[in-house]
């Protein structure tokens, strides 16, 4: 209502308005904008805006200026806690803002806060800074800038001092405030134009084209402006500032953990419990001591490691032909430096426009092989389109890899343009992933937190239960206040994180001897829940290196025969040869041919011979071509060698035979195709090669040049598993000139070529990727395959490796986009079953459907996979994304995935409940490697940024080993958790008993319970090995699960019932009485004890020595024990407990020693122990229930829980993945389980209960849908998919929840 009588009144001063004079109307539109004004100040006081939109550093900001009412109030709060308000306010960024500062515009704030948007929503706060420059923005000129007075600063915000050096080279009257905070080493300006704060990456910001780099960018920046944009982008440097010890430990020190440890002690230290709280200090010493130096050793190590590229000295161009020394620190985005011929380390993230580069990327990809980088095109389609790192990534030379060498030119340099310093380049943004790592995204660290504000609860009940108790027997009220927060510390277990770390450690040792490096050691525990791993397919699943088969030459229109041989003599002279020799990424380093594994073995089948010149050679002769090819001499006929004449003959034909490279296109991904303009000896025109993918090298070419049988005979060499190249070429226009090639872009040459014919390599598949692939299958894990290859070639593999049985079928997605308005469409074709060589299609599938029906898993269910290309997968994405998940479930075979389609996939994953594995050798997949739960980099280099893990072995029997160790590390954390939870409920169970007398355990009786028991336990039960196998079982992921409930549950019961059963028996004995120091209740005879009541003594407030306590002292020091041993489990995923023979002889040792002094007491380590002397009698009495207690225990964990329980409730959705069960299983025994199943599902409220797993769910609908897969050569087109995905829903709907739960029981 407010609004539109708003729009009303406005309405009618608009109409007013035009009505009156000039004078009138300038008049009102002031009040007005007045008005406007008044209301958007209070809407830009709350306003939340987004900075860095769209990348992986998005984050919510609001600003806030402080307030002096709600500082004073928080002092005073501060004071009055004991600075405890401080801490929380420390912990809690949000409450710390928003508790001293009230909300105000972002351009006049003081503060910010920042909220991340992805799933963890962490809070952070910064601080605003202010600094003076000639300019607002990096790439301003400076000559433009007005020459305004300094504006009036508003003095709490302060000048920064950083860049104090730098005034002197401006005008003072030229300066402005310019406001901005750091945040995670990123510096974040204020833009006025967009009203938000703005992050300046590099010369990217200005969007800057190809042949701009090359006309206004080559000659580099004067001293003044580099200073000038030094301001906003710092020194170039990666600076991994290493704390000092005491930041390090005051930071570990405020952790809630530690603080709560110190109140602990304060609190003991009242009870004159010095003794246990000297060793709770003297253990939170030596674990801070630890954790302090981890944290250094980290440090210290990723400062080395970065640190080789930090000072280095470069030539920087100033234009006019000037180059000068300079520190690398000192270059700022836009400077122009020299790359040496001996090359270099590059410091910064920099644009290749003159001259080729050899580069080892393999610190930040982990691939080992140089790669060659190529000048910036400038000119043609490519020229005119923005420069981008990812698109350009072949002209663009990354922050810490290292330039083995340069390809020059005589009298010019190889020379680059500076696109990123510091923090923004690639290896800057790896580097600041590890110093500020997202929180690790594991259900079982939320658990562990909801169940510690269980335990916390349990402590609570017992802080009232003790403070109602004390002050009914009338207790002190210092007593009272002392020992109801003694509950508290003893509920929370103050060694619980340092145990759960402790078999990750172990964990993390174990990979290391086998070759798996890792960087994120709390990422082990996700690899023992993995469900899906995806593969890269060449140097992964297949060999690294390729072997030539044969080729399949092409002329005037047709295929010749197959050849095997390339390096024949007759050959020597033909285009396809010299297509093969030259049209490569080969360089010599160091006199050895080096280059990509393809290239290799396609140029050593030409027996050719490749020569590069020497940098004298170069500066002599100045040569139009530096690489030069040429067959060898002894290919002439020896019958011939004798003649001289035909000896110099030739020697003529050989040196026509050498071939120049001229320019090379690198190869490229999302092109899929690499070429090359090379020049024949004496031959005035040059020529054009090209080689890549089939498909794409046809597109390329004239039509009539391509055979008509090509794309049967692709598909027969593909249907094999061959690797199929094919090769073009092109004779280029006599007038080009050298220089005119250097500016051409490839999109000119690439194009009206000429199809030359195939090359097919032999990718044959390593040893062991099949066994391993049908372990992980075994092991209910699907496997996927993500190659950039041939889809056939890639489903062949796929065949071949076992991923695809041979009596499933493929089909395969093949999508297009709309075009000449018809929507986009999808048509499934079926390929060909090897195994039954079946060609129809409909046959194939009667036959299939006709499998019986198992009863967990029906043949059809089972029968298919889906193969999508990277076009149709981007299509999909775009066009059909109701389609995208119901695809994955079923897909198999990814092929001709770019390296970003890899990442796309893997989210796509992620977002269906799946955690998934990526496992690549680096180099094109580091974005999924980084992407996915668990990345594996199967590379040489001990540890790479590429991604979490780096396997030394070269094959995928790493991944299994990853996920047992994951597994057992995982197991492991649970098993830790629910022992160091029924230690503290034991402990608070003794200690609630003997309140109930006025009474509680001895200082020397926590000190044995913690140090001699809980912690050798809790820190030997951690190294039980892995499983030497997958099971199809997968272990919870969860804490809150049923099962581990019921465990803690039922053995928190079983305690409970022993305790209170020996606290009430013990004081029915004849012999009881109220203890005192001349009781002896072992020699006296029980006739002259009288049964009185047992009070405190009045002279030991405490009460420690009394029988109550030495029973309880004695029970649950062994329910600690049977604890530990039950809940220490080993098959299915760890090795047994009696592998583990430290463990073993510490619970050996534990009980011997508990025994001996229990049966046979000693006098001195009773007075120790506080522990009072009982009859022999009642010993055993205490041996027998702690036998009854242990052989519970063992009873309801092993065959209540892990039998019954487990084999016919819990197992849930874990029985679909099981191996089928043959049809004749159906005995009365399983007769028997289905219906205790059914009882006990009901009984426990599971019966209903549908999968979380968004997969699982999926999976459902589309079994009760008869609409999938899709029948073959069916086409969907994307108008019609709405109401299909409807119409399936419905059918899906009209089931009932009961056959859902059966059905779930039988998908994967």
């Amino acid at each position: 209502m407010i609004r539109s009588v708003c729009g009303l009144q406005r309405a009618s001063k608009q109409t007013f308005m035009q009505q009156l004079n000039h004078a009138g109307s300038d008049l009102i539109q002031q009040r007005e904008r007045r008005h406007r004004f008044g209301t958007s100040e209070k809407m830009k006081v709350n306003e939340v805006k987004l900075i860095s939109p769209g990348l992986e550093d998005e984050m919510e900001v609001s600003g806030y200026r402080p307030c002096l009412w709600k500082m004073i109030l928080v002092g005073v709060g501060a004071v009055c806690s004991g600075g405890l308000l401080l801490l929380l306010l420390y912990w809690l960024p949000e409450w710390g803002v928003k508790s001293t500062c009230t909300h105000t515009t972002l351009k006049d704030a003081h503060t910010v806060l920042l909220r991340t948007t992805d799933e963890f929503r962490q809070w952070f706060r910064a601080k605003v800074h202010v600094m003076l420059a000639p300019g607002k923005k990096p790439f301003d000129s400076l000559a433009s800038q007005p020459e305004n007075q300094l504006p009036n600063g508003d003095g709490d915000l302060g000048v920064s001092a950083v860049h104090e050096d730098y005034y002197g080279q401006f005008s003072r009257r030229q300066l402005v405030q310019v406001h901005y905070f750091v945040h995670h080493s990123t510096r974040y300006y204020w833009n006025d134009v967009i009203q938000n704060f703005e992050l300046y990456k590099g010369l990217e910001d200005v969007n800057v084209s190809c042949a701009s780099l090359h006309s206004e960018h080559s000659s580099g920046l004067s001293k003044t402006l580099q200073d000038y944009r030094r301001l906003f982008f710092g020194e170039n440097e990666i600076a991994v500032r290493v704390p000092s010890l005491l930041k390090l430990l005051v930071k570990e020190v405020l952790n809630p953990f530690y603080i709560f440890q110190l109140f602990s002690i304060i609190l003991w230290s009242f009870e004159d419990y010095y003794y246990y709280a000297s060793a709770i200090v003297f253990m939170s010493i030596i674990s801070i001591a630890t954790s302090l130096y981890t944290i250094k050793k980290q440090y210290v190590m990723l400062h080395d490691m970065v640190a080789a590229h930090s000072v280095v000295r470069v030539s920087v161009c100033r234009g006019n032909k000037d180059i000068e020394q300079a520190m690398s620190t000192e270059l700022v985005p836009g400077d122009v430096i020299v790359i040496p011929a001996n090359g270099m380390i590059m410091p910064c993230d920099a644009v290749l426009f003159r001259g080729t580069c050899i580069v080892n990327e393999s610190m930040l990809t982990g691939e080992s092989v140089p790669v060659t980088k190529t000048s910036l095109p400038s000119a043609g389609e490519e020229g005119a389109r923005s420069y981008n790192m990812d698109e350009h990534k072949k002209h663009t030379l990354y922050c810490g890899t290292h330039v083995i060498q340069t390809r020059f030119y005589a009298g010019e340099l190889v020379k680059a343009v500076v696109v990123r310093t510091g923090f923004s380049t690639e290896k800057g943004q790896l580097v600041r992933s590890i110093l500020y790592p997202k929180p690790t995204d594991f259900k079982l660290y939320h658990d562990a937190y909801l169940f510690l504000l269980c335990l916390v609860g349990v402590a609570g009940i017992g802080f009232i239960y003790t403070i109602v108790l004390s002050i009914m027997n009338k207790v002190p009220a210092k007593t009272i206040i002392i020992e109801s927060l003694d509950i508290v510390t003893i509920t929370v277990p103050p060694a619980l994180p340092a145990a759960m770390t402790a078999g990750i450690v172990y964990a993390q040792r174990r990979l290391k001897r086998i070759g798996i490096f890792c960087i994120s050691p709390q990422r082990i525990n996700m690899c023992g829940q993995l469900n899906v791993v995806c593969f890269d397919k060449t140097g992964t699943l297949t060999e690294d290196g390729l072997d030539l088969w044969g080729i399949h030459r092409a002329e005037d229109g047709s295929f010749c025969s197959p050849e095997s041989e390339a390096a024949k003599d007759s050959l020597v002279n033909t285009t396809f040869v010299a297509c093969m020799a030259t049209c490569h990424s080969l360089t010599k380093i160091e006199g050895e041919l080096s280059g990509d594994p393809l290239d290799l073995k396609m140029f050593s089948a030409t027996g050719w011979i490749l020569e590069e010149p020497t940098e004298e050679e170069t500066a002599l002769h100045n040569p139009i071509m530096p690489t030069v090819v040429r067959p060898p001499k002894h290919i002439a006929p020896e019958s011939h060698q004798s003649n001289p004449l035909t000896q110099s003959m030739e020697l003529s034909e050989l040196s026509a035979c050498e071939i120049g490279i001229v320019r090379q296109f690198p190869f490229s991904s999302a092109l899929q195709r690499m070429s090359v303009v090379v020049r024949r000896l004496g031959v005035k025109h040059m020529d054009a090669f090209l080689k890549g993918a089939p498909e794409v090298v046809a597109s390329l070419c004239r039509q009539h040049t391509i055979p008509q049988t090509f794309t049967e005979t692709l598909e027969d060499y593909t249907r094999q598993g061959f690797r199929v190249i094919a090769l073009a070429h092109r004779q280029l226009e006599s007038k080009l000139s050298w220089h005119k090639v250097q500016s051409l872009s490839r999109d000119v040459i690439e194009t009206n070529m000429e199809f030359l014919g195939l090359i097919i390599m032999q990718n044959k598949i390593k040893p062991e990727t099949a066994g391993v692939l049908c372990e992980l299958q075994r092991a209910n894990i699907r496997t996927l395959m993500v190659t950039g290859d041939n889809m056939l070639t890639a489903i062949s593999v796929a065949r071949d490796c076992g991923m695809v049985r041979p009596h499933e079928k493929v089909i395969i997605a093949d999508a297009v986009p709309p075009k000449d308005f018809q929507p986009a469409s999808i048509t499934w074709h079926y390929t060909e079953n090897q195994a039954q060589a079946v060609k129809d299609n409909e046959i194939l599938e009667i036959e299939l459907d006709e499998g019986t029906w198992d009863g967990e898993v029906s043949q059809q269910e089972q029968s298919y996979h889906f193969a999508v290309s990277g076009k149709a997968f981007a299509v999909i994405l775009e066009y059909f994304p109701q389609l995208v998940q119901k695809l994955v479930l079923r897909a198999t075979v990814f092929a001709r995935m770019a390296p970003d389609q890899k990442t796309q996939l893997v989210e796509v994953l992620q977002s269906m409940d799946y955690t998934v594995g990526m496992c690549g050798d680096g180099a094109n997949d580091c974005g999924a490697l980084k992407r996915a739960h668990s990345g594996i980099s199967l590379s040489e280099l001990e540890a790479s940024v590429a991604s979490p893990f780096t396997s030394s072995t070269s094959n995928i029997s790493c991944v299994p080993n990853l996920i047992r160790e994951g597994r057992a590390a995982l197991i492991t954390s649970f098993c830790v958790f629910k022992f160091m939870a029924l230690y503290s409920i034991i402990q608070f169970i003794s200690v609630i008993l003997l309140y109930s007398v006025l009474s509680n355990l001895g200082d020397f009786q926590f000190l044995f319970i913690d140090l001699i028991i809980i912690l050798t336990i809790a820190f030997t039960m951690s190294l039980n090995p892995a499983w030497k196998e997958l099971v199809w079982r997968r272990p919870p992921s969860s804490l809150i699960s049923g099962q581990l409930l019921c465990s803690v549950l039922t053995q928190i019961l079983t305690c409970l019932v022993f305790q209170v059963l020996a606290f009430l028996l013990v004081r029915q004995q004849s012999w009881y009485e109220t203890w005192t120091p001349q009781s002896d209740a072992c020699n006296v005879s029980r006739s002259i004890f009288s049964l009185r009541v047992n009070v405190t003594d009045p002279q030991n407030h405490k009460n420690i020595r009394n029988y109550e306590n030495t029973s309880l002292f004695y029970i649950s020091a062994f329910q600690y024990l049977a604890v530990a041993i039950v809940f220490s489990k080993g098959k299915p995923f760890r090795q047994p407990s009696y592998k583990n023979w430290l463990f073993m002889l510490t619970c050996i040792g534990l009980y011997t020693f508990l025994l001996l002094i229990m049966l046979h007491p000693f006098p001195a380590v009773d007075n120790f122990l506080e522990i009072v002397c009982v009859p022999h009698d009642w010993r055993v009495t205490l041996v027998i229930i702690m036998i009854g207690n242990a052989a519970a225990s063992f009873l309801l964990e092993i065959l209540i829980l892990d039998i019954i329980l487990w084999r016919l409730v819990f197992r849930g959705n874990h029985r679909a993945c099981r191996p089928a069960e043959s049809s004749s299983a159906h005995t009365p025994q399983v007769a028997n389980d289905r219906w205790a199943s059914s009882v006990l599902s009901w009984l426990f409220c599971r019966r209903h209960k549908a999968p979380r797993a968004l997969y699982m769910q999926l999976a459902l609908e589309l079994q009760e849908g008869s609409e999938w897969p899709p029948q073959p050569s069916a086409v969907t087109y994307a108008s019609d998919l709405k109401s299909s995905i409807s119409d399936l829903s419905v059918t899906a709907n009209q089931n009932s929840t009961q056959a859902k739960s059966e059905a779930s029981l039988k998908l994967v």
